[in-house]
């Protein structure tokens, strides 16, 4: 029965953290060729190509398995060792996690900050659409991740956080430009908006629910939340504000609504189905945090 050794496995989550072998050794504190050595013999015992040698350095779906595995054992033999006293007093977990760029930018980085004063932890966050994160913890990037995918992935739980609303508006100035006479699907096709990015589909979401095709409709792309915000309240053009950044916005007058239904993203937060009293630590601060924020 094949079984894969943790030292191969790590060095294989060393190379794909670092993008190319020289960097694996660099951080395993040994030589590229022993690491491509480690590397050769893992592939060789079980029999699959576990990374894509290119620039950058990335796993395969089997390498993705291997990388995830490396990540769990490494949080579970941290957790071990301080449980018997034994860790060293400077080492600290480090925890990889995936979260969409408006939940950072309004509500995220507050539990996170609660967690770092409690415990020695190291957060490394991975910022990517919250219909995308999900795929992070596939891959074994991430050991958690919120996102709006209410099914667990294979291997994880799931748990619902609360629901983020978005709303359209514009600047008063803006709105009197371009909607004199109210807004309307007509004044929709002319008016710029807004984009995150091309994966970003609210405003297209909401033009569609005003019966307008957005792929006519002339856009920005702001690919930041905060950077994006500040584009809708300088009025470069409409876009959807969540949260936080909705309501600041709306009691200052920087904008004013552009009407329709309010957009709602329900957000979940998955994890390893692990026996992590740390997971455990951050699921609770992120819960606890969502549920003072977001709505139901």
């Amino acid at each position: 029965m094949a079984s894969i050794s943790p030292e191969l496995a790590s060095t294989v989550a060393a190379i794909v953290d670092g993008g190319s072998l020289e960097s694996a050794a660099r951080s395993l504190s040994i030589t590229p060729s022993a690491v491509s050595q480690r590397l050769k013999t893992l592939e060789q015992q079980i029999g699959r190509v576990l990374v894509v040698r290119g620039r950058p350095a990335t796993a395969t779906p089997s390498g993705e398995a291997v990388v995830r595995m490396a990540r769990q054992v490494a949080l579970l033999e941290h957790e071990t060792l301080l449980g018997l006293g034994l860790d060293d007093a400077e080492a600290r977990a480090s925890v990889p996690l995936a979260v969409n760029a408006d939940s950072l930018a309004t509500w995220f980085l507050a539990p996170l900050a609660r967690l770092s004063a409690a415990h020695d932890i190291d957060f490394d966050v991975h910022r990517d659409d919250q219909n995308f994160t999900a795929r992070l913890l596939e891959s074994g990037e991430v050991m958690a991740a919120v996102t709006s995918e209410a099914t667990p992935v294979t291997g994880c739980t799931v748990t619902p956080l609360g629901v983020l609303s978005y709303e359209a508006v514009a600047t008063p100035v803006f709105a009197q430009r371009w909607f004199p006479d109210g807004v309307s699907a007509d004044a929709l096709r002319r008016a710029p908006f807004v984009d995150f990015d091309r994966r970003d589909a609210l405003q297209g979401d909401w033009l569609a629910s005003q019966g307008v095709d957005a792929d006519s409709v002339p856009r920005h792309y702001v690919p930041a939340s905060h950077d994006f915000a500040m584009a809708v309240t300088l009025g470069l053009g409409w876009g959807m504000l969540p949260g936080s950044q909705l309501t600041s916005a709306q009691a200052s007058g920087a904008v004013v609504s552009l009407g329709g239904d309010p957009t709602r993203v329900p957000l979940y937060w998955q994890q390893w189905n692990l026996r992590s009293s740390l997971l455990d630590a951050v699921a609770a601060e992120v819960a606890d945090e969502a549920a003072r924020v977001l709505g139901s």
